[in-house]
């Protein structure tokens, strides 16, 4: 059975779009046994985003962020602080790797040319239509042009973290890093040797 055939009447109400977009999409599925259900699914997103894990093959270390990030204030865990990798939201008619340059820069303080992108993925299929473009790149202390941080005029409050692989690692295991994009590109470069 094609797909075109699984789904039809398809219908959509945005419910806010404070920050995001939060849609009720309603449609009609049917199952593999033929029979049919009309389902109300919710959808949120914005724009599609990237990320992007630096490191120095050199010293053995990766640049990492840490900021507040009220999800995971409300599910009670790290008062809200997340370690992460540098990331953001792509900006209308801004290519997926002029952005991580961009965010780069402003969140962290380093000026990189040259990114290697692993994958686009979707973090949360089930309920965001926001798909990420995870990208690495390497560093030393001449790619440093400020110290980051973030932009103020989007209300950023970013914390620097240049730390050793190894620990990076290491705060997997003991949910320092609780990020998935961030685990991903920690065992990105793990399985490849790149550091």
């Amino acid at each position: 059975m094609e797909f075109k055939e699984k789904i039809s009447n398809v219908t959509s109400k945005v419910i806010s779009s404070f920050w995001g977009t939060l849609e009720h999409v309603n449609f009609d599925f049917r199952f593999k046994n033929g029979k049919s259900a009309n389902l109300t699914h919710e959808v949120y997103g914005k724009n599609d985003g990237v990320a992007i894990l630096l490191y120095n093959p050199s010293t053995k270390k990766v640049i990492l962020s840490k900021q507040f990030r009220m999800p995971v204030y409300v599910a009670g865990v790290s008062n809200g602080f997340s370690i992460e990798l540098v990331g953001g939201a792509i900006d209308d008619n801004e290519s997926p790797e002029n952005c991580v340059i961009r965010e780069t820069e402003e969140e962290v303080g380093y000026s990189v040319k040259k990114v290697k992108k692993v994958a686009t993925v979707f973090l949360s299929p089930g309920l965001m239509k926001e798909r990420t473009y995870l990208y690495v790149a390497s560093y030393n202390e001449d790619n440093k042009v400020d110290n980051g941080g973030g932009l103020a005029s989007e209300n950023e409050e970013i914390e620097v973290l240049e730390t050793s692989f190894k620990t990076a690692l290491k705060m997997i295991e003991t949910e320092e890093i609780i990020d998935a994009r961030t685990i991903m590109m920690l065992q990105y470069l793990q399985i490849n040797r790149l550091i």
